[in-house]
């Protein structure tokens, strides 16, 4: 069933929200256990559950999430409950108040049952950074599930959980789902609140939704959606009713198609399915064309230059004195030695090349031209959609790789994220959704890319794709 359909039992009393709590929890506990898709487990979402059943006992409404199990990613902030950043830096820290979308998904009567894991602070591609070890894809045990919201594609695919909270600063959400085969969706920058999200790239960085469809998807995102007085960079506009405005034609759509993201890099079974996904929008009466975008080759250097940079600013708060372990008395000695200790390889690898990009002599070199040629992105992106409505292409350029494999290819690692980067450096808003299977039976994802604040568009073209036959 939809969300939507079991939300709407539960409110009937037809199911029980303490019912569908334990089946999930129980999942957690064992299959989740397998996959490593959990930092935590919240046994005491029973007690949640509960009291979701005595509001309809009362007559009351508990919202359009009502009693439905979700998971978080344990970058967003759950009050009382342990939030580690997937690092052991922070792996006995207690969250004192919860994320914005961790209350506005409660305050519509959502379950949380767990907090999955993810590679630290949710730097990486694959979710082997973690520092308490890899996730591993539910429909190959041996390949990675992508990242950084690994253990929450993880989960999702293996039926733990009806939705997850993910975030997205480069194709964190977007790529997992593609590497496991559900629905991956990220807003445009400034649509959800980052309020009480552990920071990794402050001006790329946004809460997105993983699920089993884009219908899914939408209603939780009419729920996370809109201005918060905790977070300036979000947006007083109203909120449209995604998942009841969903429609299913796609004629007259215009559909842009970057050449670039048919290079060099790009597996034959990749390009074929994403062909074919294509071709069914063309044959449903969408205009798909051909674009060169050249400015999109400098995509992936730009994220790399600019995300580090953010990431060496943000992660000074991480000085063992504000946050993480107190082992030393001295605080010089205390910083070198528990940043050593318990920072993953992958988290100093990225504050030393962000403080390298900021540093004397080189700032103007690397950070400035970087931010110089992203605002350039972002004026053509703008310029594609003064002609069409939607940019598509692939989600990543091979399916889900071999846990290990590109451990020592840091390069390959990083262009993971080729085709989804370019929607957070323009802050517009992206979806993934399952177009078949590539090589190794493994899915491929769709990537569709909509102007800033056009969800709506975004989520039409995608419920089309999956509700067509």
């Amino acid at each position: 069933m939809t969300i939507s359909e079991t939300a709407a039992k539960i409110r009937s009393g037809e199911l029980k929200a303490v019912d569908l709590a334990a089946e999930h929890l129980k999942a957690a506990h064992t299959t989740g256990k397998e996959l490593n898709a959990f930092i935590t487990v919240i046994d005491q979402a029973i007690e949640r559950a509960k009291q979701i059943d005595e509001m309809v006992a009362r007559g009351e409404d508990p919202g359009v999430l009502a009693g439905i199990p979700c998971t978080v990613k344990d970058v967003i902030m759950t009050k009382d409950i342990r939030t580690t950043a997937s690092s052991r830096l922070l792996e006995n820290f207690i969250a004192p108040y919860s994320a914005t979308a961790v209350e506005r998904i409660e305050a519509a009567g959502a379950v949380i049952i767990g907090k999955t894991n993810s590679d630290p602070f949710a730097f990486g591609g694959s979710g082997e950074n973690s520092g308490f070890g890899p996730a591993l894809n539910p429909l190959d045990r041996e390949r990675v599930p992508g990242g950084s919201s690994s253990g929450a594609a993880a989960a999702q695919a293996a039926g733990i959980g009806m939705f997850a909270l993910g975030t997205d600063t480069g194709g964190s959400v977007r790529q997992p789902s593609a590497f496991v085969g559900v629905t991956g969706f990220k807003p445009t920058y400034g649509r959800n609140s980052r309020y009480g999200l552990i920071a990794m790239a402050s001006s790329f960085d946004t809460v997105g939704v993983l699920g089993n469809s884009v219908e899914d998807v939408a209603l939780v995102e009419e729920v996370l959606a809109g201005k918060d007085s905790n977070d300036a960079t979000t947006y007083d506009m109203p909120v449209p009713a995604y998942s009841r405005d969903l429609k299913e034609s796609v004629s007259g759509l215009r559909i842009a198609v970057p050449e670039e993201y048919f290079s060099e890099g790009i597996e034959p079974l990749v390009e074929q399915r994403v062909e074919e996904a294509l071709e069914k929008y063309r044959k449903a009466g969408a205009t798909v064309e051909r674009v060169s975008l050249p400015i999109l080759k400098y995509a992936i250097a730009m994220y790399y230059v600019l995300v580090p940079s953010e990431i060496s600013s943000n992660m000074a708060r991480y000085d063992g004195v504000r946050f993480g372990h107190k082992d030393f008395a001295d605080y010089d000695e205390n910083l070198r030695k528990t940043r050593g200790a318990y920072m993953e390889d992958e988290v100093k690898r990225r504050v030393m090349i962000g403080t390298y990009a900021l540093s004397a002599g080189y700032a103007d070199q690397f950070y400035n031209t970087a931010l110089k040629v992203r605002v350039k992105l972002t004026k053509e992106i703008e310029t594609v959609f003064k002609s069409y409505d939607l940019i598509a292409g692939p989600t990543a350029p091979s399916v889900a790789f071999k846990l290990g494999e590109l451990v020592n290819n840091l390069l390959q690692m990083y262009l993971s994220d080729i085709y989804t980067v370019t929607a957070n450096l323009t802050g517009c808003p992206a979806i993934s959704i399952p177009c078949g299977m590539g090589a190794g039976d493994m899915p491929v994802g769709l990537q569709l890319m909509a102007k800033r604040f056009d969800e709506q568009t975004l989520f039409n073209a995608a419920h089309f794709y999956q509700t067509s036959r």
